[in-house]
């Protein structure tokens, strides 16, 4: 196989991928004026049903816009050499390679970043604001932004400093050091995200004694699931939008409830979510999620191992001098097929695993707080209640509102 050859391949599974994400989101357009099914008829009154058919509309049209803006990018900056470019610059600054790699990939990201910042501005105080979702304001998402980097910096930068080193002291082998590291962060920062991520970005405070926290605790002791981390979230400031999630294992254990979620439910629906929010960790999701990551992270680093000092890689790109950066970002695209089919499995599992959840609740509390509260959600953010089956499959990590409707009722 000849560099030409793999430059040619890189190119086609790039514009391939695009090519089937437009696809895909045809065939989930054409799906957007469909009736409401009977059992979600009571979800959307007439007027707010035109309203999240202009809002899925709208999303559509600059997802294709934002996309092909990007694609249109990095075919020029593949084809004029791009790569070869930033790594002379790299160079230019040291011969370190451990430093040029930070300094390559830091360039690359940063371009990207400044690329795609005004597309997310837009989204952001354009469209998310027409719909009355926006609540952020400009100097926020500054700061999110600088917040955003400085993690970037640190935090990836530290493990890809580690990962060249460990590939210069060990060669192919690196990927069993990568890999011990990358399975300790991915437990350290599920166990710890909430206490050392959350709070640059959110404010966390204990859910006030009174009649939610007492139904809460109520629940949780006859399910013998001790928890004594209940946190509210100021989700408000920067979206209407309501979640609530679980993170952590053993006392490190917490359920978060986003202040717009205690504002939009029912008591009794926000003990329903949060008796799902239960399930998974009942049902050991959290574990298996981890264990899955980590297989994969193996898999996927092993397979880097095998690959990344091929020089192929490196000419194929129009570097002269190979590199463990350059031979990253070839395979990274090289890797997209088996990415794809790896996400569509982890997908299958977190659908099933969204069934399990929601029958954990409605078996030890209640389905139909649990359904309003779906219906609620869904109303308040405009979801789509008639996407295309292969798009759900493809593409979505929870089953659709009328998917757990009829599973509850079952």
């Amino acid at each position: 196989m000849t560099p030409t050859l793999v430059f040619y391949i890189i190119i086609a599974f790039i514009i391939l991928s695009f090519v089937i994400d437009q696809m895909l989101d045809w065939l989930n357009a054409k799906h957007f004026d469909d009736p409401i099914p009977q059992e979600l008829a009571d979800v959307y009154d007439s007027e707010t049903y035109r309203k999240s058919q202009d809002y899925k509309k709208v999303n559509a049209k600059f997802s294709t816009l934002t996309s092909s803006f990007m694609l249109v990018i990095t075919l020029l900056f593949f084809v004029f050499d791009g790569f070869a470019f930033v790594d002379q610059i790299a160079r230019s600054i040291s011969d370190n390679e451990i430093i040029v790699g930070l300094i390559f990939f830091g360039i690359i990201m940063l371009g990207s970043d400044i690329l795609t910042t005004p597309f997310s501005y837009y989204k952001t105080f354009i469209i998310e604001e027409r719909f009355g979702f926006n609540k952020s304001t400009p100097k926020l998402f500054l700061a999110d932004k600088l917040k955003g980097w400085l993690m970037t910096i640190i935090v990836g930068g530290g493990l890809l400093a580690l990962v060249i080193w460990f590939y210069q002291i060990s060669g192919s082998l690196f990927w069993v050091y990568a890999w011990i590291v990358f399975a300790v962060f991915a437990l350290v920062m599920n166990m710890f995200y909430a206490k050392l991520i959350v709070p640059l970005f959110n404010k966390q405070t204990p859910l006030e004694e009174g009649s939610l926290r007492n139904k809460i605790e109520q629940y949780a002791a006859t399910v013998g699931f001790k928890l004594n981390n209940i946190f509210v979230i100021d989700g408000s400031k920067r979206s209407t939008k309501a979640n609530a999630y679980f993170s952590g294992f053993g006392s490190e254990k917490r359920i978060t409830l986003y202040d717009t979620l205690i504002n939009d439910l029912e008591e009794d629906e926000i003990v329903a979510v949060l008796a799902h929010e239960v399930g998974h960790y009942k049902k050991n999701h959290i574990i298996v999620n981890l264990f899955a990551s980590v297989i994969l992270t193996g898999f996927t680093l092993w397979l880097l191992g095998i690959f990344i000092s091929n020089s192929i890689f490196s000419e194929a790109l129009g570097v002269a001098e190979p590199s463990f950066h350059i031979g990253l970002i070839a395979f990274g695209i090289l890797y997209s097929p088996i990415s794809g089919i790896t996400g569509f499995l982890m997908s299958v599992l977190s659908r099933k695993f969204e069934y399990q959840a929601d029958n954990f609740a409605k078996n030890t509390y209640a389905g139909d707080p649990l359904i309003s509260s779906l219906k609620k959600l869904s109303r308040n953010s405009l979801s789509n209640l008639t996407p295309h089956p292969l798009y759900v499959k493809l593409h979505y990590s929870h089953p659709t509102l009328l998917q757990r409707y009829r599973n509850l009722k079952g």
